[in-house]
């Protein structure tokens, strides 16, 4: 099965995704990984993401349709991939249903991560890092107390510059206006899933395991 998972910044999708790759045997598709591995390939079409990436320029929905077909059309990720960060928009989900369907395969589910603003912008701007041995706290929910290293005292906690609320809160609000009709898109075909990203990560996986599992017994 395929299925593509959303959720705004701070939702904790990656850390999901990771779990579900490895519960499932999927394959993460990342439009950003994607675009980085052709860039580091020297390539011509990898040397012109390149020259895109450092103008500040936003890459052409065909370069990404591309990229991602080369990954559709592989037997090896045949109804086992999971797109993160993919379809960005209503165009970008239309086409991927094309893409999918050229190679006689279908999504099968989306997945929504539901998660109250107000605790994104905490879990975001509260994030802090340990310059020494690289753990992170946040001070909201999880503050500073001992690291991993005995050593640590001579710690500073660094913070992200984007990691900031009037930023977190544009993101979030670019996120919800470009994000909407997609997921009402997914809705309307019927495979649409709500997930409470307000509970613990493992109650979160074992929601996202329990509706994945019975919608692929449905499949087979």
């Amino acid at each position: 099965m395929n299925l593509v998972i959303f959720g705004p910044p701070g939702a904790g999708k990656g850390t999901q995704s990771a779990k579900l790759v490895k519960e499932f045997n999927l394959f993460q598709l990342s439009t950003g990984d994607l675009l980085r591995d052709e860039v580091s390939k020297k390539t011509e079409f990898g040397n012109k993401i390149e020259e895109i990436m450092k103008s500040g320029g936003l890459v052409s929905d065909e370069i990404i349709n591309n990229l991602i077909e080369n990954k559709i059309s592989n037997p090896e990720y045949k109804n086992r991939i999971i797109f993160d960060g993919f379809p960005r928009n209503l165009e970008q989900a239309k086409s991927l249903d094309n893409l999918l369907k050229k190679y006689n395969q279908q999504m099968s589910l989306a997945l929504n991560l539901k998660v109250d603003n107000q605790i994104l912008v905490k879990r975001i701007t509260g994030r802090v890092t340990c310059s020494v041995c690289n753990k992170t706290f946040n001070t909201f929910f999880d503050p500073p107390k001992t690291c991993d290293l005995k050593d640590c005292g001579q710690r500073k906690l660094i913070t992200r510059s984007d990691d900031n609320e009037e930023t977190i809160v544009k993101r979030l609000k670019t996120y919800d206006e470009k994000t909407f009709p997609v997921l009402d898109y997914y809705l309307k075909k019927g495979i649409m899933k709500n997930i409470d990203g307000m509970q613990e990560i493992n109650a979160i996986s074992d929601q996202l395991f329990t509706i994945i599992r019975a919608v692929r017994s449905w499949l087979w």
